[in-house]
């Protein structure tokens, strides 16, 4: 079975299917294996944090915020315990801080609070007024609400906090607390989401890191000149950086976009990205004659989904789509070639 690639634009024009279904047999997914990343807190960390928290609210007797607050600054991962027992985000736990309490808690001070437990959790919070007044807004707000009762919502809603250790207030969290099932446990796989969904986020650009690693090493290999752009970099002649330019900005020739999704939505955009970069391609030249090569380099189950998709990848890419499974393909089957000194 032949690849794209490796067709006539013609061939390939003419006979899709074929090339779609051989793209599909090769595209792997990762999903199962997550890598860690900076700021990765791990479950005995977690737990440290949850016990502290326990003693300071006499096994959630008293969840009074002083307590709870004197052993958060020596003990930081009770911000992280409490946040998650509330199941917010940094941005939400701070705009329900602001409102309750009237202390402007800003979002982008709470994602750095919790980035900075992540990254030391055995590091003492700051002690500076502003910081000391936010992080106590923050402790009064969730202790306030960790205290309460859901309340009553229309039949066609659910409140955040209808959840089996918070709809009863402290009554709910001593009885999950206290029963067989670790409460931490819960607590920990909620922290990392849907299982694993928050973690997930927090290192997508490293799951994308493993794909754009593999090309540089194709590109080194090979000795092609290459630049790989930042994100959200500005280059000239593109409103979209594409991630790698051979053989620069300067003279684009070969543009290749790496992408690795699981969800086939997110698919999508990603193949309306690569077929924006061949429109630009065409500017001011003719079809058979564009002003650089736009290459694909794929990943992940997102992409085996919708046929129609992955359709439009290859025509637009002319065929130049590659799986970690076909890379050592990518410079012989593209003007790569015209670039390689080794």
């Amino acid at each position: 079975m032949k690849f794209p690639f490796e067709v006539p634009s013609i061939e390939l024009e003419a006979n899709p299917d074929l090339y779609i279904s051989a793209v599909f047999s090769c595209l792997e997914s990762e999903f199962l294996v997550l890598p860690k990343g900076d700021g990765f807190v791990d479950y005995p960390m977690f737990e440290r944090g949850y016990e502290s928290l326990k003693q300071a609210t006499n096994g959630f007797q008293n969840i009074d915020a002083g307590p709870v607050t004197k052993a958060a600054f020596q003990n930081p991962m009770i911000i992280i315990i409490l946040r998650t027992m509330l199941g917010f985000t940094p941005p939400e736990w701070a705009y329900v801080t602001t409102q309750r309490t009237g202390v402007e808690v800003s979002q982008g001070f709470v994602r750095t609070l919790d980035r900075n437990i992540r990254m030391s959790p055995l590091t003492a919070l700051s002690s500076s007024r502003v910081a000391k007044e936010r992080v106590v807004a923050l402790v009064d707000t969730a202790c306030q609400l960790l205290n309460l009762p859901v309340p009553e919502v229309g039949q066609d809603k659910i409140h955040r906090l209808d959840k089996a250790d918070t709809s009863a207030g402290p009554a709910a969290i001593r009885a999950l607390s206290g029963m067989g099932v670790p409460y931490a446990m819960l607590l920990y796989e909620r922290f990392l989401g849907r299982p694993f969904a928050g973690h997930r986020d927090s290192v997508s650009e490293l799951v994308g890191d493993s794909l754009e690693s593999a090309i540089e090493d194709v590109l080194a290999k090979a000795g092609v000149s290459y630049r790989k752009t930042k994100r959200a970099e500005r280059i000239a002649g593109f409103d979209q950086a594409p991630d790698f330019i051979i053989p620069s900005e300067f003279n684009p020739q070969v543009v290749i976009e790496a992408k690795i999704t699981e969800d086939d939505g997110t698919a999508r955009d990603k193949v309306t990205r690569v077929q924006h970069l061949a429109s630009i391609s065409l500017m001011g030249s003719s079809e058979n004659s564009p002003r650089f090569e736009v290459v694909a380099c794929i990943g992940g189950r997102g992409f085996g989904v919708r046929r129609e998709d992955m359709k439009k990848l290859l025509l637009a890419t002319r065929g130049k789509v590659f799986t970690l499974k076909t890379l050592d393909s990518l410079v012989e089957f593209t003007r790569l070639r015209e670039f390689k000194s080794k």
